[in-house]
């Protein structure tokens, strides 16, 4: 018994000295790509063998001889290490490859080589369309503060995949909510999407930006152009002049109110049943975050 006890302690020595060492092998192991491609499915239909001579633990080589007769390892690959060939053949060069060793073989392993020089993978063709994010946020600004651009999502739209019953119905994606309050200088971050069920997404997070800039407010009162008239026509405007208040960046740099025009286009007064129009503002100078007029619907009425 002592002898049989003896033999297997050293066995196990000896078992766990050679995992412990360091060996150059050939390594193959199955590999399915993972990718978000558009108008693609997300992985790859075909299993792809990796080929390479790698150095790593006894241990390390053990683990990977044992995956490769098991399910194939799924990687995650940029897209742009995905080129396109052609339909929904994509595939990935050794070069690429280089970055993906650790997901491949494992952290302990040091590439010396691939012997798969190219591999390729398919993706078969998926149901899908582009939607905007729609982001659902609260802002709010300090006193003589506002934002010239507001809230600029980075994508502003996504594809998204899935069956074409739940795409019918599905004409935007919504951000989860979030607040940003009291802004007195720029902000950015990242926020998730709301996923919706059995739709998948090109992109899981988009990102904002807010900038914030200070203003003044500047009041003028404007008169009120009639443009695109027609010869023969004649159109009275009521009242003939309106209060704009501008919010400029501070400091001011030029008095706005010399340079724009406020005007009403005849052919709005054509398509318009009741008569009513809203003018808009031209040639607005650098500078100016946003202007509001008041009134904010003029009568129009065309005289002989």
């Amino acid at each position: 018994m002592f002898f049989i006890m003896s033999l297997l302690l050293a066995f196990g020595i000896w078992l766990i000295h050679n995992l412990s060492l360091d060996y150059t092998k050939m390594v193959s192991v199955p590999v399915v790509a993972q990718s978000n491609l558009d108008g693609h499915a997300r992985q790859s239909s075909n299993p792809v063998i990796v080929m390479a001579r790698c150095r790593t633990r006894g241990v390390d080589l053990f683990r990977l001889r044992k995956a490769s007769e098991e399910k194939p390892i799924i990687v995650d690959f940029l897209p742009t290490d995905l080129h396109h060939r052609g339909g929904e053949i994509f595939y990935a060069t050794a070069s690429d490859l280089t970055r993906y060793v650790s997901a491949i073989f494992g952290d302990q392993a040091q590439l010396e080589a691939f012997v798969s020089d190219t591999l390729v993978f398919r993706f078969p063709y998926e149901n899908s369309k582009r939607v905007p994010v729609h982001p659902v946020c609260n802002i709010t600004y300090k006193p003589q503060f506002d934002s010239p651009t507001g809230l600029v999502m980075t994508p502003d739209s996504v594809y998204v995949y899935g069956e074409p019953y739940l795409l019918d119905n599905l004409d935007r994606v919504y951000t989860e909510a979030f607040s940003l309050f009291d802004l007195s200088g720029p902000v950015h971050g990242e926020v998730a999407l709301e996923s919706v069920k059995g739709v998948r997404f090109s992109n899981v997070k988009a990102e904002y930006l807010v900038d914030v800039r200070r203003y003044v407010e500047i009041t003028a009162e404007l008169p009120v152009r009639i443009v695109n008239v027609p010869r023969g026509k004649n159109l009275r405007v009521y009242p003939s002049r309106a209060q704009v208040s501008f919010r400029c960046e501070f400091p001011v740099r030029n008095d706005p109110a010399g340079k724009v025009s406020l005007q009403i286009d005849y052919r709005d007064f054509a398509n318009s049943l009741s008569g009513a129009c809203i003018p808009t503002l031209h040639n607005i100078p650098e500078g100016v975050f946003s202007y509001t007029v008041q009134p904010p619907v003029f009568e129009c009425v065309e005289t002989r």
